[in-house]
């Protein structure tokens, strides 16, 4: 614990002191005083002008990204989910109330908005400073032009060294097995956002660079400069060709775009390997040295997804309900651990061999020590096919479905199980990451029954569920796993009521020819394997080992490189040495140390866990002759299925022909300490963010949910 707390103040001094690097950057004082000192003390012939850099903007991302390992495994091995106190949630539950919910920007909290300011604040700093310094005796004047010509030009330039800073931290939210997001509480799922704005500012910022240019250009008769590719400086045909993969990639990210073609959004954005190169070779290695450290850790994660995506994965089952949702359950190690609400990514190669979807985790780790289960809800071509393949399956000579799986990712910890009294608000299958939640609560107090030594208190559960038809109560099935023991009897400890609302049907609908539920069960395959970490079980501690060992193999590398080959050329009869080419080979080392130290790595973990992966233990367990989602219409069936379901049928009022009063609901909620979670189409989501900002209750701490990127 001690140690944990070194780290994380050890982590907070090194973060300000990098964030102060970049304030001071744009300076004069930066720029006359501390450059020389620092070129003094820091330029080597190993390095060039480039130690700077790789000193004060890249080392100190590194180190907490690589230490942060270490502190996220301590905590992993020392975790109390439930030890933070009620005192201190109200004390900092204001940091995460919500103060703005808007269409464009989403739902924005406190902790976020002032986020934001900052950096918006950074950016205009930046940007004043730079224009003044420049203006200030250092205006960049060719031949037969006009200052105010001039003056635009630097303008236009400078647009561009802000737009830079934007990608200083445009990669750390899609880093999925990140260190530095659970250091700050986030996950790459809840952090998309961040991804997104910073996208949209960045290509502002470059678009409006290109434009500036290309104007100046042309007012100064010197068109010709679009068609310049420099060996001594920068390449303006490097840098429109970034902007031309920029500009597609940005077009069809907006809303309407992503969300009606999702396809040509997914397939437009695997440019960014080729955004990232031309925008590279455009600034530089002097400056890619400036925005390494987020790229680098990307590649990282990018590369060990790869190599777990190459493992087929031991697929059980599936469960088909009338509401067009599915249910796959996976075969998993009990190395496997995560936390509700994580998602998980698949890829069936018979329905297409590139796209990647995010799906939500319905299983716990702790209840299902040997399975993993994700629910999938049909609103694509691609889940439709899925959903017409395992429906036409016993009709069919399919037994055999081939998938493969990336993650799962999520929280670091269940903080949610922290509150006295939680309340989850879903519409339609917004409720899968609460079924994970609450089949984690299920087990806690299952736990707690047999384990008289577990005195935490777990808390109530209030469960606000929507459906537009009666036949979408189904959907409560996954509350319970497909593996349950029908005999099993729910804790007295457990508190959990269900409030169910069936919005389009005025009275119970029940067709007695329509099968409620459909499982599906799949032949084993000797290829197929159960899914594993892909660092083993001390993961954490395997990816500071990756990291700390790339970056010193990075650093040994380009420092022999420039030392032994380019320090040569430079200083030679030859003169400058290839400005495109001192960038390749930057870009190239750090891309083959990445890949030799994490596919070392891998394998070696890969060899020690292949002696028990591939057996795979069938799975003997009887398919419900009824779907519980069917006693809510039909009182007869009660008492036929398993005590699990009667407990949950007695849990859950059905309302029919209206919708969720949740002012009312939340108004009701009177406990000191009650955290509302929300996951739903973004009108529910604002609704409740609106409701827990009016100050209706001061005990409401708001936390929203959503995966739709």
């Amino acid at each position: 614990m001690i140690i944990q707390k070194v780290l994380k103040m050890v982590f907070f001094v090194v973060f300000l002191g990098w964030l102060m690097i970049w304030i001071m950057l744009p300076t004069k004082t930066y720029k006359n005083k501390w450059t020389p000192n620092l070129q003094m003390k820091l330029d080597s012939t190993y390095f060039e002008g480039q130690g700077i850099n790789l000193l004060l903007l890249t080392f100190p991302v590194m180190f907490i990204a690589a230490f942060g390992c270490v502190y996220l495994h301590l905590q992993r091995k020392s975790e109390k989910l439930y030890t933070k106190s009620a005192s201190k949630t109200g004390r900092l539950a204001f940091l995460r109330r919500p103060v703005l919910v808007m269409p464009t920007l989403g739902i924005v909290t406190l902790t976020e908005l002032a986020f934001v300011a900052m950096f918006i604040a950074l950016l205009i700093w930046s940007l004043a400073n730079y224009i003044y310094i420049s203006y200030s005796g250092h205006l960049h004047m060719d031949k037969g032009v006009e200052v105010w010509q001039a003056k635009f030009r630097s303008v236009s330039l400078r647009l561009g060294y802000v737009g830079n800073i934007c990608w200083a931290f445009l990669f750390f939210p899609v880093t999925r097995g990140s260190s530095i997001l659970p250091l700050v509480g986030l996950t790459s799922e809840s952090s998309i956002k961040y991804h997104i704005w910073l996208g949209h500012l960045s290509n502002l910022l470059f678009l409006l660079h290109t434009i500036g240019f290309i104007i100046y250009w042309g007012i100064t008769h010197q068109m010709s400069l679009m068609l310049e590719w420099s060996s001594t400086w920068v390449s303006n045909v490097a840098g429109e060709i970034a902007m031309v993969f920029a500009a597609a990639m940005w077009i069809t990210s907006f809303r309407p775009i992503r969300r009606k073609m999702f396809e040509v959004f997914f397939y437009t954005h695997q440019l960014y390997a080729l955004y990232i190169i031309f925008y590279v070779l455009h600034v530089g290695a002097a400056y890619f040295c400036m925005i390494i450290p987020g790229i680098f850790l990307f590649v990282i994660d990018r590369h060990l997804r790869f190599l777990q995506s190459r493992q087929r994965v031991r697929l059980l089952a599936a469960r088909l309900l009338p509401s067009s949702m599915i249910e796959l359950n996976f075969a998993k190690s009990p190395e496997v651990k995560y936390h509700p609400t994580s998602i998980m990514f698949v890829n069936i190669p018979s329905i297409s061999k590139l796209q990647w979807h995010p799906f939500t985790v319905t299983s716990s780790s702790n209840m299902e020590p040997d399975r993993l289960s994700v629910a999938i809800k049909c609103q694509g071509s691609w889940s439709r096919r899925l959903f017409e393949s395992l429906s036409s399956f016993s009709s069919s000579s399919l037994d055999h479905l081939q998938v493969s799986v990336e993650g799962p990712y999520g929280p670091s910890s269940s903080q949610f199980l922290r509150h006295e009294t939680l309340v989850m608000v879903s519409g339609g299958s917004g409720i899968t990451p609460f079924i994970s939640i609450i089949r984690e609560i299920i087990h806690q107090t299952n736990q707690q029954q047999t384990d008289t030594a577990a005195s935490s208190k777990l808390p109530n559960v209030l469960l606000i569920c929507a459906f537009k038809t009666s036949a979408d109560l189904a959907i409560l099935d996954l509350l319970l796993p497909l593996s349950l023991d029908p005999s099993s009897r729910f804790s007295p400890q457990l508190h959990l009521r269900i409030e169910a609302y069936v919005t389009r049907d005025h009275h119970q609908q029940l067709d007695p020819a329509q099968k409620l539920i459909q499982t599906t069960w799949f032949k084993p395959d000797p290829l197929d394997s159960p899914i594993t970490p892909a660092l083993g079980s001390n993961s954490w501690l395997w990816l500071g080992a990756i990291i700390a060992s790339s970056f010193a193999m990075f650093l040994l590398l380009l420092g022999i490189v420039t030392r032994y080959y380019i320090y040569p050329i430079e200083h030679g009869d030859d003169g400058n040495y290839h400005f495109s080419y001192w960038t390749l080979w930057e870009m190239f080392l750090m891309c083959a140390c990445v890949f030799l130290a994490s596919s070392g790595v891998f394998l070696w973990r890969k060899k020690g866990a292949t002696a028990g992966g591939r057996q795979v233990k069938s799975m003997e367990i009887p398919t419900p002759t009824a779907s519980p989602g069917s006693w809510f219409s039909n009182v007869e069936e009660r008492g036929v299925e398993s005590v699990p379901h009667q407990s949950l049928v007695e849990a859950t009022n059905v309302h029919y022909g209206g919708r969720p009063d949740l002012k009312k609901s939340l108004s009701e909620c009177k406990g000191p300490d009650t955290g509302v979670l929300v996951c739903g189409p973004t009108e529910m989501r604002h609704e409740v963010a609106k409701i827990c900002a009016s100050g209706l209750g001061e005990n409401l701490h708001f936390e929203s949910i959503s995966f739709n990127w």
